[in-house]
């Protein structure tokens, strides 16, 4: 039979004796060390926050630092004031009061402990802003990563290159300077021709800082105040008036029956959408016609 290594018997002896140690130590002893809170300022258990509060007011002049120099007499201070913060506190009090009386459960009484006095030391509405702030920063990175990435791709593409070239033929007037010597002005050139070329990526488009979680947050209560106003337009007038549609409400009313996502309907050509919208999309009876049509036009080019 194998016998166990030296530093595994080791672990297992100061893990035993640590425990050993809690158990026997009485677990109230963590708000007032060996001292008994109570005892501290003079008190009974049964003492109100009236008296408790005068006792420490007593007790902190008699031995506050400013008033008394002697070195117990501070290490007593920071006693008292640390009992007082303790008992002053209905909460913690309580929670002191129950490890006194059962001081069998070590472990509930030091878990309530920790709770108290580092749980809830933080403002959850600090928490909340520096939480949307840091997802807002990593969104704004991981949106430029992203379209930049894109960018590069369409760059290398045939086609962009064929749009910037036809480009800085129309600015130079058909005339264009291929010596090697003009590389770098060439490339200058490049890019400031590539900024006037409006790159719309379709899943990467250029970072807005209002898309970010913060900055939508922050106008929630604008946005739903916006939303109920539109519908509340759009009841008024198509409900209630029977005005006919503009064309941005039939558009909303085609992309949404046709089920398109917003960046693809966006991005879909002008004479599509006329051609779609124009079918009202959004009547069952056109739309099931218009699915039968494609469903046609499908097996005829099988």
């Amino acid at each position: 039979m194998a016998t166990p290594p030296r530093a595994a018997i080791r672990c297992c002896a100061v893990a035993s004796i640590f425990v050993f140690l809690l158990l026997i130590q009485p677990s109230f002893s963590i708000y007032c060390d060996e001292d008994d809170c109570y005892d501290l300022l003079g008190v009974t258990q049964s003492a109100n926050s009236s008296e408790i509060k005068k006792a420490y007011y007593k007790l902190s002049l008699k031995h506050h630092p400013d008033k008394n120099p002697d070195p117990e007499s501070k290490k007593l201070f920071v006693k008292i004031a640390n009992a007082y913060e303790i008992l002053k506190d209905e909460t913690t009090r309580g929670q002191y009061d129950y490890a006194i009386a059962h001081p069998e459960e070590a472990f509930y009484n030091m878990a309530r402990y920790y709770q108290a006095y580092y749980g809830h030391k933080t403002d959850p509405r600090a928490v909340l802003v520096g939480l949307l702030v840091v997802l807002s920063a990593f969104q704004y990175l991981n949106q430029w990563t992203r379209y930049n990435q894109a960018l590069d791709m369409v760059k290398k593409s045939p086609a962009y290159k064929n749009r910037l070239r036809a480009l800085e033929l129309e600015r130079s007037g058909g005339v264009t300077n291929k010596k090697k010597s003009n590389k770098q002005t060439n490339k200058k050139v490049d890019d400031d021709l590539s900024k006037e070329l409006d790159l719309q990526i379709k899943g990467a488009e250029k970072p807005s800082i209002w898309d970010l979680l913060g900055i939508r947050f922050i106008l929630l209560p604008y946005t739903i105040a916006k939303l109920l106003l539109w519908h509340g337009g759009w009841f008024w007038r198509y409900q209630i008036k029977k005005a006919p549609y503009s064309w941005n409400d039939a558009s909303y009313l085609t992309q949404r029956s046709l089920g398109v996502p917003h960046e693809s309907w966006r991005y879909m050509d002008d004479l599509r959408k006329d051609d779609l919208i124009e079918r009202r999309l959004w009547e069952k009876s056109n739309m099931d016609s218009y699915v039968a049509e494609m469903r046609k036009e499908s097996k005829r080019r099988r």
